[in-house]
């Protein structure tokens, strides 16, 4: 099985040399991010997840043959919590990592 391709996960634009990834800034506005040369870095980290979100998911993982080993699901429960004064909408995403039980942690390789 294939595994998910730079541009699936990324957007059209994606590339990688062996010092750095290239992410299309015009990628990510079709998250709904308005571009521009000072978006915050939550807003790009929050679009890069939704961008990602579209392709690595459950239902792809289940009928794709790529071999998916990362998900993003929305929680599809959002809730309010109260800081600062405020009510804040909270929208959890489930980030699912999986891959063969040897017992050890995280290894970015091994994905």
């Amino acid at each position: 099985m294939a595994e998910p391709t730079l541009v699936q996960v990324f957007g059209t634009g994606a590339v990688q040399d062996s010092t750095s990834l290239t992410i299309q800034k015009s990628a990510l506005a079709t998250t709904g991010l308005t571009v521009s040369a000072n978006n915050t870095a939550e807003s790009l980290v929050v679009s890069l997840l939704l961008l990602a979100a579209t392709y690595l998911n459950p239902t792809n993982q289940e009928s794709n043959n790529s071999d998916i080993q990362v998900t993003i699901a929305d929680s599809e429960f959002p809730s309010i919590v109260f800081r600062n004064s405020a009510n804040y909408r909270q929208i959890t995403y489930n980030v699912n990592l999986q891959k063969p039980d040897t017992g050890s942690g995280i290894d970015p390789d091994d994905y």
